[in-house]
This record gives C-alpha cells, sequence and structure tokens, in this order.
C-alpha cells in the first residue's frame, strides 16, 4: 500500500471514530445500553466504572483490525490505527483532562480544550437517558468557544 492509502485510511479511521462514537453515545448509550453508560453519570466509588466496557470494546475492535492487517499493512491495519490514536486521545481528553481519573492534567487555557470541557460539563448536566447534549468529544459547537 502506498503512503498516500495508509494516511487516507488512517484518517478514516481516526475521523470515523468521532462520527461513530458520537453516533454510539447519542442513540446506543444513552438508548438501550443506558443501564450500563448511566454509571458514567452518577458518581461512584472506586476507579472503574460499568461505563468503561465501552473502550474496551472499541479497543477490541482496533486490536482485530491491526492483527488482521499486520501482515500486509493493508487498510484495516491503517483503520485500526487510526482507531487507536482516536482512542488514546479520548482516554488523555475525556479521563485524565476532563474527568482527572488520573489527576495529572491540570486546567488549560487552551480554547479548543476549554470548549471540549464546557461541552462535556453539559452533557453531565443530565442524569437521565433524555436531555443530555453533545455526544461526541472532538467536534464542538461554536457556542462553546464563547465566554
Amino acid at each position: 500500500m502506498d503512503y498516500a492509502s495508509a494516511i487516507f485510511f488512517f484518517l478514516v479511521g481516526f475521523a470515523g471514530m468521532e462520527v461513530f462514537s458520537w453516533a454510539i453515545h447519542k442513540y446506543i448509550m444513552h438508548g438501550p445500553l443506558w443501564s450500563i453508560h448511566k454509571t458514567h453519570h452518577h458518581k461512584h466509588k472506586g476507579f472503574l466504572e460499568r461505563n468503561d466496557f465501552f473502550s474496551l470494546f472499541f479497543g477490541l475492535i482496533a486490536v482485530l483490525l491491526i492483527i488482521s492487517g499486520l501482515e500486509s499493512l493493508d487498510y484495516k491495519f491503517w483503520i485500526g490505527c487510526g482507531i487507536t490514536l482516536y482512542g488514546f486521545l479520548y482516554f488523555l481528553l475525556h479521563d485524565l483532562f476532563i474527568h482527572k481519573r488520573i489527576r495529572l492534567l491540570g486546567r488549560s487555557e487552551n480554547k479548543y480544550l476549554e470548549a471540549i470541557a464546557k461541552a462535556h460539563r453539559d452533557h453531565h448536566h443530565s442524569n437521565h437517558r433524555d436531555g443530555a447534549v453533545c455526544f461526541g468529544l472532538l467536534w464542538v459547537p461554536g457556542k462553546y468557544f464563547r465566554k
């Protein structure tokens, strides 16, 4: 596979995860699988929550794609790598920066990072299945960039 194709499929995996995870979050996590996801919207004791199952699921898909495309470094490999990068950024932004599950990252003066945090706070204003907003991670509506 040439470099341009590899980069294309890498970006498909990465950008596709933002679209796919938005839809899964809105229609599945806040729908039929709310019983798992609600652990993320309610305070709980302990480090892990049932909602972490979704990260394991997406990670497993990425690993399977990487392994199945490893021999020929085909599109599956590069899509899996794009999904992996998205998962790593999700961990950094969502778990470390926003929720501070491990206290490594402090507050940021970066307007984009602050917009992500504001949008996520609005998402958590609802502790119920219905009524939540902002289901994505990286795409943030313009109103969150204003003070």
